[in-house]
C-alpha cells in the first residue's frame, strides 16, 4: 500500500510489489492475480478497520457534541493510518469500477453508521432527515480527510488543529445542533 500511497497507481507494478515485498514476481503472482486485487484487498483491510472504528465511537448519549467528536475522531484516525487512507480516499478514487464498488459499498455503510449516530445524538429524528445528515456527514469526512491527506490550500491555510475544530464544528452544524 506503500507503493500506492507513493506514485500513481498505474505507475506501480507487480515488479515494484515484489520488491517491496522481498518476493519475486512469480511469488505475488502465486497469491493474487494482479496488482488490482492487491489494491482491492488493502482497500478491504482499511475498509474494515474503518468501520470498526466507526462502531466502537459511535455515540450512544443525546449530546450535542458527539458527531462533531466522532468525525474529528475519524478524521485523527486516517491521518494516523496514513498511508493507507491516502490510498482509499485519494489515489484510487476514479481508478475502476471495481474499486469504486468497494469505495462505494463503504459509504452505505457509512451512511447507515452516520445515519444511526444522528438518531442516537438528537433522539427522535426522522428517517428522511437522519438519512440526509448522514450523507452530508459521510461526505464531510471523505472531503476532509483527503483535503488533509493532501495537505491542499484549506488545509495548509488553516493548519492542523484549526481545520480540525472548523470540520468538528461543521458536522455538529450538519447535524442540527448549531
Amino acid at each position: 500500500m506503500g507503493l500506492f500511497a507513493s506514485f500513481p497507481v498505474d505507475e506501480v507494478t507487480v515488479l515494484d510489489i515484489a520488491g517491496a515485498a522481498g518476493m519475486t514476481p512469480a511469488a505475488v503472482y502465486y497469491h493474487f492475480a494482479s496488482k488490482e486485487q492487491i489494491l482491492l484487498e488493502g482497500m478491504q483491510q482499511f475498509r474494515d478497520a474503518l468501520l470498526v472504528e466507526v462502531r466502537a465511537n459511535l455515540p450512544t448519549t443525546h449530546d450535542a457534541s458527539v458527531i462533531g467528536d466522532l468525525v474529528a475522531h475519524l478524521l485523527a484516525w486516517n491521518r494516523r493510518n496514513r498511508v493507507v487512507a491516502t490510498v482509499y480516499f485519494v489515489n484510487s478514487i476514479g481508478l475502476s469500477l471495481l474499486v469504486e464498488a468497494v469505495r462505494r459499498e463503504t459509504r452505505l455503510e457509512l451512511v447507515a453508521l452516520f445515519r444511526r449516530a444522528a438518531r442516537s445524538a438528537r433522539g427522535r429524528l426522522g428517517a428522511a432527515e437522519a438519512g440526509v445528515i448522514a450523507v452530508a456527514l459521510v461526505s464531510l469526512l471523505e472531503t476532509a480527510t483527503a483535503s488533509n491527506l493532501n495537505q491542499d490550500a484549506a488545509y495548509r491555510s488553516l493548519g492542523a488543529r484549526r481545520f480540525t475544530e472548523e470540520v468538528r464544528s461543521l458536522a455538529d452544524r450538519i447535524a442540527g445542533f448549531v
